[in-house]
């Protein structure tokens, strides 16, 4: 029985530019993902900013379901800071709780797709 390298060879560059192309394919994902988490954390960190000055001057607020949306899509290390920052959404236990649900469902989310594509 023979073996043939050079079926091998050529079955080995193939993979080797297969692999090329997934690593190009999962750098683009990371980027994009680390642009849209930069973009919603913005954002959220602005409509968090919103929020505080309405409730200060007595204004209509923004939702906490707009708030929460936002931090469930990649917008919640926006949130963080700004509440951090801001003081702002800090006392309420009821909406803290909510907050860390879609800060892990995000994460959640994220490392699922990231452990089936990436």
């Amino acid at each position: 029985m023979t073996i043939d390298l050079e079926w091998l060879g050529r079955w080995r560059d193939k993979r080797e530019f297969a692999l090329r192309i997934d690593d190009g394919a999962l750098l683009a994902m990371l980027l994009g993902l680390t642009i849209w988490t930069l973009a919603a954390s913005v954002v959220t960190a602005v409509l968090y900013a919103w929020d505080k000055r309405a409730a200060a001057k007595h204004r209509r607020r923004i939702a906490e379901r707009t708030l929460l949306g936002w931090s469930v899509v990649g917008g919640w290390p926006g949130g963080w800071m700004a509440s951090r920052i801001l003081r702002h959404k800090t006392l309420k236990r009821s909406y803290r709780i909510r907050f860390v649900i879609c800060a892990l469902v995000n994460v959640a989310v994220v490392a699922t797709v990231w452990h089936r594509f990436g």
